[in-house]
Parts: structure tokens; sequence; C-alpha cells
């Protein structure tokens, strides 16, 4: 039988020279592959010049450097890029790059599927099936990159921010998100600033506190009511964690942050007649006074799974103007990629037009209750 070969891709600085030590190597091979691999973006070790042919042969016996599959890919007339990814296993993953002047910003997912189930969220909607390995996840930003062919010509349009905000709970895939995000901001593989680097979560409130004493990225969370009892409408988790939890947990790691200026994004998606009245934006103020946060308000993106509806302009702008009087620092998020539907919310893994996506998901979900049954 032949010996599994370790996937590079993943391997953080740490890693690789443990690697590297296990073949009887010199740990500094270690950065040396790992250039090779985040800078130059090469998988074939027949081209690393630097190393012996002896070790490019050992290495090509017991490892390898393998990205996702790219299944499909969309452009949206915005610019948006979305790609279809298909892991191990067969499972199907999304991530979205989103070019904004100057800035690059992708969103990488995390899981396939997600467990957790949020009303409004498209993911949720299909189940979940297993969290995705480092490989996986620092993978699509390999593939943005080769995508854009900045590795080779480095003209090419670059990843300046990362978010994970894509497909999945970031927190219930702690390790393999925790080294991926090394990678993010390991100088040897892409270099990105702490600050530009973001987890996004729904509130695992364990996890939140173990991660306070690991990293340093931008922390986002995913609050999207002012109350508990509508919050855990919309957010099943918070039934478990409730918001004064939540919130305690976010003081704690912003505590553990050697910037003491840094603050937390609070994610509030508005949707039509449930979350997006003036009277609720004032509950929202009252909640997060002295919370050191700034507000991202996201206007809900249609899914077919679900009767929510997107707020009119006019009840945004009253929402908005409420939080604003009131002294927080509040943006709106310009949706983009809606027609490929690679908003926010709207990533489902699935290569399907939007005519079938609602039936597919009905079908997956009884299959999925027969083979539990």
């Amino acid at each position: 039988m032949s010996q599994e070969r370790t996937n590079l891709l993943g391997l953080t600085l740490p890693g690789m020279q443990e690697f590297f030590l296990d073949l009887g190597e010199k740990p500094f091979r270690a950065q040396q592959l790992l250039k090779w691999i985040h800078h130059a973006g090469l998988v074939s070790f027949d081209e690393m010049s630097n190393l012996s042919k002896s070790l490019r042969e050992k290495l090509a016996e017991v490892a390898e450097i393998r990205p996702p599959e790219v299944v499909d890919q969309l452009d949206s007339e915005d610019g948006t890029r979305k790609w279809v990814l298909r892991v191990d296993e067969g499972g199907l993953v999304e991530s979205v790059f989103i070019p904004e002047g100057n800035r690059g910003t992708l969103c990488v997912s995390s899981q396939v599927g997600c467990i957790l189930d949020c009303s409004f969220c498209s993911t949720g909607k299909q189940g979940f099936q297993r969290d995705l390995t480092a490989a996986e996840i620092i993978g699509q930003v390999w593939l943005a990159l080769k995508s854009y062919d900045a590795f080779q010509s480095g003209n090419g349009r670059k990843v300046t921010n990362v978010v994970m905000m894509g497909m999945g709970e970031p927190l219930l895939n702690f390790d393999n998100v925790v080294d991926a995000m090394d990678l993010m901001l390991e100088d040897l593989a892409y270099g990105l600033s702490k600050r530009r680097v973001t987890l996004s979560t729904s509130g695992v409130v364990p996890a939140l506190d173990r991660l306070a004493k690991v990293s340093e990225v931008s922390l986002a969370v995913s609050l999207h009511a002012p109350n508990d009892e509508l919050r855990s409408q919309l957010v099943p988790i918070n039934r478990k964690y409730p918001i004064k939890m939540l919130l305690e947990s976010c003081r704690n790691y912003l505590d553990h942050q050697k910037d003491s200026k840094r603050v937390v994004t609070v994610e509030y998606t508005l949707i039509a007649g449930v979350n997006d009245q003036p009277d609720q934006a004032r509950e929202l103020a009252i909640l997060l006074k002295d919370f050191p946060c700034k507000i991202n308000l996201i206007p809900f993106n249609t899914i077919a799974q679900s009767d929510y509806k997107r707020p009119s302009g006019n009840a945004v702008s009253r929402f908005w103007q409420v939080l604003v009087d009131a002294g927080y620092v509040v943006t709106v998020r310009t949706t983009r990629g809606d027609d490929i539907d690679a908003a926010c919310g709207q990533l489902v893994g699935q290569v399907v037009d939007r005519t079938r996506r609602a039936e597919r998901y009905r079908r997956a979900n009884e299959e999925q209750v027969v083979r539990l049954a």
C-alpha cells in the first residue's frame, strides 16, 4: 500500500520545520518551501531550483502541494469573482474575491456547509458535511492569487484583505483555521497585517476565549439583533451563548491584544419587518453602549430557502441614522456579486442555476433524513 503524501500547502512554519526534521533534513528547508509555495506559487518540486535533486525526489515520494480543484469560476458585472471548489471527499465550497480600488478582499470558507443554521443564510440550509483542512482553507488564497497571475507577474490583482466569512463557522474548525490564518500573516507566506485578516463568528464563546490566547487577527461578530429573544430566532447558537456572554467574550479578546485601539466589527443583517425598525436601532445603540465597536449594516440578500425580504433603502437609512446620531461609526455594506450569488449569505457550494436550487436543496435534505433514520 502506498504511503499517503503530506500536503505541504497547509503547513505553518513550525509544522514545515517538523516535517523536514522527520525527513532527516535541516529545518531551514522549511523557509525555502514556504517561499516556493506561497511566494512563487509552485506545486512541482522539480521547479524548486535551490533544492538538491535527491531532496526533490524524496519530497515527490512523501509530499505534495495540492490546492482544491476549481470546478467553476463566475465573474460578476461589478468585478467580483467567485470560485466553486471541490475538496476531498467530494464536497463543494465557494470563495469570493471583491476588488475595490487598490484593495482586494477575499472571503474564505472554513467548512463544507454549516451546522449553525442561521435563518437568513443559505449555507446552513444545506447542512454540515465536514471541516476544511488547513490546506483547503489557505488553498483558497493561493488559488485567488493564481487566478490573477499574481505569483508570476506581480501585476495581477492581489489579495490585500482576507475575511473568514465564507461558508461555515470558523471557530468550530479551530485548529485548521488558526493554522491557515497563521500562514496568511506569515512573512514567508502571504505577509498580511493582523488588521487585514478578519475572523467572523456567530458567537462560539469557548472557542473565542481560546482564540484570544493564540491570535491577533481582527474580530467580527454576527449579531443581527438587539435582544436575545430575536437573536435566538435568527442565530440559534444564541440560545447557548446569549448576547451578554458573547460581548463579554469579545471584550476579553480585545483585552488580550497589544493594540488598545482595536475594536470589534458588529455585523447586523437588516431584514425587512424583522429587525430593521428605528426602535430596534435605538435598542441596539443602548446594548452596545461603551462596547468598543464599529457597526456594519448588511441589507439582506435574497436566498431561495427563505421568505425574508430585503429592506427598503429608506429603512436602511433610518436605521443607520439612529446609530450615527448615537455616536457610532456605521457603514452599510454594498452588495457585490449578487448576479452570481456571491453576496453575503448566498454561498452554497452548488453549481446549479437559481431556478433549480431550491428543489435541489429539498431533495438533498430529504435524502439526508433517510440516511440518518
